[in-house]
């Protein structure tokens, strides 16, 4: 008896053990699909990375790639839920998107916990490679010092030399402010006030009339989403440009400004990690982006694709799923793909790669569909983002 209960022990073993070497290669994608950012990142990263595993091949290793996807409505607490469900039972390899920075620095830390990839993309907070790095994580597309240097920096050197802010009241909107104050302060400029607003705030009156009343050049949006679309169509009835106030989107992109029009958007200054009409390769991705979607990708998007190549790529580089193997590969490999050329991967886990800075096009000068930006300057990487070093990131110590 002894003998036959050991053996149906070491069959169960064996039954549970093979679903998850059947199961091949895992990768999920985070984000909001149904609140402020889902516009921005949402559904349409979900697509971005279908599009990259069918470009790799659908495997790696002789496994299949599956791509599981969730919503975690900009709540850490219920992503982390998930993303631990992920790890532990659904033996997901990697988690990328990530959108909102509250959602990101805690799947950073579960994911060190877990010994798990995870590349955020959607999140801006430069602490998730700053003094919240760990081995395991990684950050693509951007962050909020580059948006800093690119939208803050320029206008300031421009002669906008007066801010005021409005932040939003979470992570990512303290680390837009604080990266594009340090940017303006070091260009000469003065911040003279900020507030904060709540996410998904729908009445952005009182907020803009201190904005108003600060009599800054420059009223900086630090939030993103819906959050910009909102606070920009509310400052045109109050006047803000016409008073001649300039408005910054430090974080916006080609979403918000479809969601916007060109009427309303022309003339803002932003920074994007991608563009589709940069280059043939960049338009390459775009078009075929568009066939499937109907739309061309922002950054967030875009860069969702590139983050899952780059796994899938180091994945195969390395010969195996181990994270420690795979973690040291995406620092070596370089990123060369349709959204960045020349990009590397610093010690911190900061992808490098060159930043674009934009003007959004009048309604007369768009000659097609999303044909909505005039590039003002490249923003090369080096200047975009903090070195290894200055990013006070402990594994550079």
């Amino acid at each position: 008896m002894k003998s036959a209960l050991l053996a149906a022990v070491a069959t169960s073993t064996l039954l549970l053990a093979a679903p998850a070497s059947a199961q091949g290669v895992k990768i999920g994608i985070l984000n909001d699909q149904s609140g402020v950012y889902a516009d921005y990142g949402g559904k349409w990263s979900v697509e971005a990375a279908r599009m990259a595993i069918e470009d790799f091949g659908g495997e790696v290793l002789g496994q299949k790639v599956e791509l599981v996807t969730a919503d975690h409505q900009n709540k850490p607490d219920l992503a982390t839920s998930i993303a631990r469900r992920w790890y532990d039972v659904e033996n997901v390899d990697m988690i990328t998107e990530l959108t909102t920075s509250s959602v990101a620095l805690a799947i950073h830390e579960l994911s060190k916990e877990k010994k798990k990839i995870d590349i955020v993309v959607g999140a801006a907070t430069s602490r998730l490679t700053g003094d919240a790095c760990q081995p395991y994580g990684f950050h693509w597309a951007y962050d909020t010092r580059a948006l800093g240097v690119g939208t803050g920096g320029s206008l300031t050197k421009a002669g906008g030399d007066s801010w005021f802010f409005l932040t939003a009241d979470y992570a990512f909107g303290y680390a837009l402010e604080k990266d594009t104050s340090e940017i303006v302060a070091a260009n000469g400029g003065k911040v003279l006030g900020s507030v904060r607003v709540p996410l998904n705030s729908s009445d952005f009156s009182s907020f803009l009339l201190q904005a108003q009343s600060s009599k800054a050049k420059i009223v900086g949006l630090a939030n993103a989403g819906l959050d910009t679309t909102n606070s920009i169509k509310q400052a045109s009835e109050f006047g803000i440009v016409s008073g001649g106030q300039k408005l910054a989107g430090l974080l916006m992109t080609l979403a918000e400004v479809n969601g916007l029009g060109l009427q309303a958007a022309q003339g803002l200054v932003l920074t994007e990690g991608y563009y589709w009409d940069i280059n043939d390769r960049t338009r390459h991705l775009g078009e075929r982006f568009l066939k499937r979607t109907g739309r061309m990708p922002n950054m967030i998007q875009a860069g969702t694709y590139s983050a899952t190549l780059s796994y899938l790529k180091a994945v195969k580089a390395a010969g195996t799923k181990d994270p420690d193997a795979v973690a040291k590969k995406l620092k070596e490999l370089p990123v060369d793909d349709d959204f960045a050329q020349g990009g590397k991967v610093l010690e911190n886990g900061r992808m490098v790669h060159d930043m674009y800075l934009f003007e959004v096009k009048k309604p007369s000068e768009s000659k097609k569909p999303w044909d909505y930006y005039k590039q003002l300057a490249v923003v090369p990487g080096e200047k975009a983002f903090f070195t290894a070093k200055e990013s006070g990131c402990p594994l550079t110590k």
